[in-house]
């Protein structure tokens, strides 16, 4: 019955909503670092590798739906029901710019050479900043087909990815022409798409099923179904060789790539599992719930269990980080009622 080993994951305290989307930086000089947005309007960054908050950056005046980070994780972008999208920088927590919008902005992305923020949301319309421009307006696709709930970057900023909340399927935009050059049918809206690191496969997950697509020519690689509605799915960038899947039943499955045999499920979210996505080295992985914690899971437990299950990941300012630069952001980071929310949660924890 009792299994050798159970993934005890890193448990991220301090957010007081939902998370509702994670974005896990390249590799930098000073490692690697994770954002997540949630629907209490503060979008927090992380150490990618133990999880422990640096800081967070407060503006925003509605739920954040989307976050993503630069390729030298230097700067942030966020995108809010408060018809806004932000531009911050992630060494301060400055706010650079505020793009407005019409409607709720359900996405961002950081073109792969970093001038470029793509956004899309209720208006059905994508928009293009040239953050070299801030202030000029923005390039404008504004035939999509529906309200729009993901955006991506392919092909070396060639390419852009979209996806719908009302209706199926993925939409392929050549940057050129402004047109649609391709979809990728599925039954049901897909809640997430993302592009792998090799560039090779797009992810997708729509209603119960996980797809895997040639990022170049476009076919259907996999398709499996899933033990139940999952809203995210990410797949392992180093090796491509297993999956992570995470909805509405409040675990975290692991899946062969190859066989879509289940290998792993993970148990300790209190609340539907609104996103999962994989660290750059694929060494871990980290999943944001309805319960308002983000928790990051080793992809083989390690043997050392009780270090997997320390807890102080909260904004408490007490940052154990080795890299210099990083201890300069958290000195000079905004931190400012944080340090009471994870009194707050220390208290009720105990």
């Amino acid at each position: 019955m009792d299994k050798k080993k159970v993934a005890v994951p890193l448990v991220c305290h301090g957010h007081s909503r939902p998370v509702v989307d994670l974005f896990y930086s390249p590799v930098t000089p000073d490692g690697f670092f994770l954002i997540s947005a949630s629907k209490d309007s503060s979008p927090m960054l992380r150490n990618g590798e133990t999880g422990d908050w640096i800081g967070t950056f407060e503006g925003h005046k509605g739920a954040v739906w989307s976050c993503c980070l630069d390729t030298n994780a230097l700067r942030a972008a966020s995108g809010s029901a408060d018809f806004s999208a932000k531009l911050w920088d992630a060494l301060t927590g400055d706010e650079l710019q505020s793009f407005e919008h019409k409607h709720i902005v359900r996405a961002c992305a950081f073109s792969e050479d970093t001038h470029l923020l793509l956004t899309g949301g209720f208006e059905k319309i994508l928009r293009i900043f040239d953050l070299n421009r801030p202030d000029a307006p923005p390039r404008e696709v504004d035939n999509s087909p529906g309200s729009i709930r993901t955006v991506a970057w392919l092909h070396s900023d060639q390419t852009i990815l979209s996806s719908c909340a009302d209706i199926g399927g993925v939409r392929l935009w050549d940057i050129r022409s402004g047109k649609i050059v391709q979809t990728l049918e599925t039954k049901s809206p897909v809640t997430s798409a993302e592009v792998s690191q090799d560039g090779r496969y797009i992810t997708t997950a729509d209603g119960s099923t996980v797809k895997f697509w040639d990022a170049n020519h476009f076919g259907l690689v996999k398709s499996y179904d899933m033990p139940c509605n999952v809203e995210s799915a990410s797949l392992e960038p180093k090796f491509g060789n297993k999956f992570v899947a995470g909805g509405e039943d409040m675990w975290i499955h692991v899946f062969d790539f190859h066989t879509g045999e289940q290998i792993g499920c993970n148990k300790g979210h209190h609340g539907p599992v609104h996103c999962v996505r994989f660290s750059p080295g694929g060494e871990s992985y980290a999943s944001g719930s309805e319960d308002g914690t983000i928790r990051i899971w080793q992809l083989s437990p390690a043997s050392h269990d009780e270090n997997d299950s320390l807890p102080g990941n909260g904004p408490t300012g007490k940052v154990k980080v080795s890299a210099d630069d990083v201890a300069q952001k958290i000195e000079v980071l905004h931190i400012s009622k944080e340090g009471k929310t994870a009194e707050k949660e220390k208290a009720t924890d105990a």
